[in-house]
């Protein structure tokens, strides 16, 4: 009866750890967009988006060469090519070009349509049939976030804006492309070998596009630096792709909703930037909306 029990507890206990993982996940990448909007003030955006691809990619090759990882068979190595496409260059690059016209508050909101632009590119790859109720529920969250960004009129960057869109983008289809990958291939070794895989291009960028002197760079820009290059770009994917393998990527996933909050609270704190009701009304509509959109996702 003993052992029984304990086999039927671990089912919960996996499902319970996949939370957790995940939870931490999204604290750290609700860190990203602040320590970005940091980093841009006094790196350049494209340069910032190499030098933290190529950091953590030297950590990746560390972590498999330690644990001794297979290498990824000949048919895995265009689905990572689509995760690095999107996670290591898409999204930083395009996030880190936004924030030289917005504000991170202003980006954050941005990231409510995360899980469905995840959803979405989950549907298109595994060929689901959503219920019609969810593409209401996505074309509102939708509308929400084009209604605010006009409602800004000239005081907000259309530019910043459409970056902002296209990085949410590139991002949902990197999220549901490793998502994928991470039941063959496994949950952390997905990013590892993403970036891996981007490392022979990125690193020479990195050195041609470097400043020829880092002597006016304050210490909160090496500290942003430090933090999208260490935590956003591997330690952060390490926990959130170990928690959608063991909790379930459509359960767990549902924790990106959490990331706004957490992000306009530190952009608040930290950055001490302007967080109106306005803002806080768009981004509670849009995770209503993106919530209803994944409870119909299938």
């Amino acid at each position: 009866m003993e052992r029984a029990s304990n086999l039927q507890n671990l089912p919960l206990e996996k499902t319970a750890s996949g939370w957790l993982n995940g939870f931490i996940g999204v604290l750290i990448f609700s860190g990203s967009l602040p320590a970005t909007r940091v980093a841009v003030l006094e790196f350049d955006p494209v340069f910032l988006t190499v030098a933290r691809a190529s950091i953590a990619a030297v950590l990746a090759v560390c972590l498999l060469l330690v644990f001794k990882e297979q290498r990824p068979a000949r048919s895995q190595l265009l689905p990572l090519a689509i995760v690095a496409l999107g996670v290591v260059l898409g999204f930083p690059l395009l996030t880190a070009l936004a924030l030289q016209y917005v504000t991170s508050a202003h980006s954050i909101v941005f990231v409510g349509l995360l899980p469905l632009a995840t959803a979405v590119f989950g549907v298109m790859r595994g060929g689901e049939r959503p219920r019609p109720v969810f593409w209401l529920f996505s074309i509102l969250g939708s509308l929400l976030v084009v209604g605010f960004a006009l409602s800004q009129g000239l005081t907000a960057s259309p530019i910043g804006d459409l970056l902002m869109l296209l990085a949410i983008l590139a991002c949902g289809l990197g999220y549901a492309e490793g998502a994928k990958l991470s039941r063959t291939l496994g949950g952390w070794q997905v990013i590892c070998w993403a970036l891996v895989l981007s490392l022979p291009v990125m690193a020479p960028l990195a050195w041609w596009l470097a400043p020829t002197s880092f002597s006016g760079v304050t210490m909160p820009a090496w500290f942003s630096l430090a933090y999208v290059s260490l935590f956003s770009m591997l330690i952060g994917f390490v926990f959130w792709y170990r928690g959608l393998a063991q909790g379930g990527i459509a359960a767990v996933g549902q924790l990106q909703l959490l990331q706004p909050f957490f992000g306009l609270a530190l952009a608040a704190t930290l950055l001490h930037e302007h967080v109106s009701l306005g803002m806080l009304g768009v981004t509670v509509a849009v995770i209503a909306c993106v919530a209803g959109a994944k409870r119909f996702s299938r």
